[in-house]
């Protein structure tokens, strides 16, 4: 369950960071000042961004390192799934 929810989670957030302007315009805001420095191009890859926000979930998941590293692949790598199911053009 843990498992489910991380992956739930992490898709979420970086579906909204990567793909929605979010409330009042903020998310897409703050990509715009981040403009084109690493976590601004960080914000322009939902893969990328998978990566980063799984591990979080991950260590909270984990008993030991080499258990935490495997989860955070599987953690984002369940979000990448999700992003392809529902995105309509998939080529990013």
């Amino acid at each position: 369950m843990k498992l489910l929810l991380s992956i739930l989670a992490t898709w979420r957030l970086s579906h909204l960071l990567a793909e929605e302007d979010g409330p009042w315009d903020i998310i897409i805001r703050i990509r715009k000042k981040l403009g084109h420095g690493f976590f601004g191009t960080l914000l322009d890859c939902f893969y990328c961004l998978s990566i980063w926000i799984a591990i979080p979930f991950a260590v909270w998941m984990s008993n030991d390192w080499i258990t935490g590293i495997i989860q955070w692949l599987a953690i984002s790598g369940g979000a990448c799934i999700l992003f392809k199911a529902t995105t309509k053009n998939n080529s990013t």
